[in-house]
């Protein structure tokens, strides 16, 4: 069951310290593209994932194609693809030993998120940790 309880929440969100955030933009107009920066001023270690914009920078990262290139352990996978593209990136998540997958509003993969609590992965779905983390204190 994914994860809803604000105290889990919170205790995901506190816990986590790398994120691989897949569909990653450097278009100041996309989602990503500000959520990327939130989560930088939070503290956060943020790998930017996109094959199309490998090897250039989004807010000083650089990109990387795949999650399989990401160099370090990945805590948690952000997911700003749709619905019928994220179930792909959350069995890449499965498969690079990620901790946990987090997809965006109105991203609803449900089987890919039964795959991934199968595997031991934490799941939140239809959400956005640049809304959750100021709305929990963090």
């Amino acid at each position: 069951m994914p994860i809803t309880k604000d105290d889990d929440l919170r205790h995901l969100l506190s816990d986590t310290r790398h994120i691989a955030l897949v569909g990653a933009s450097d278009r100041p107009d996309r989602a990503s593209f500000g959520v990327m920066r939130f989560l930088l001023s939070r503290g956060y270690d943020v790998t930017p994932v996109n094959p199309q914009l490998a090897g250039k920078e989004i807010h000083g990262r650089t990109v990387v194609a795949t999650l399989g290139d990401v160099s370090s352990p990945i805590d948690l996978v952000d997911i700003f693809r749709n619905t019928a593209a994220a179930g792909e990136v959350i069995d890449d998540a499965i498969t690079v030993g990620a901790k946990a997958v987090w997809t965006q509003l109105g991203v609803t993969p449900y089987e890919a998120i039964e795959r991934a609590e199968a595997a031991g992965l934490k799941a939140v779905v239809d959400r956005c940790p640049a809304i959750e983390i100021p709305r929990l204190g963090l």
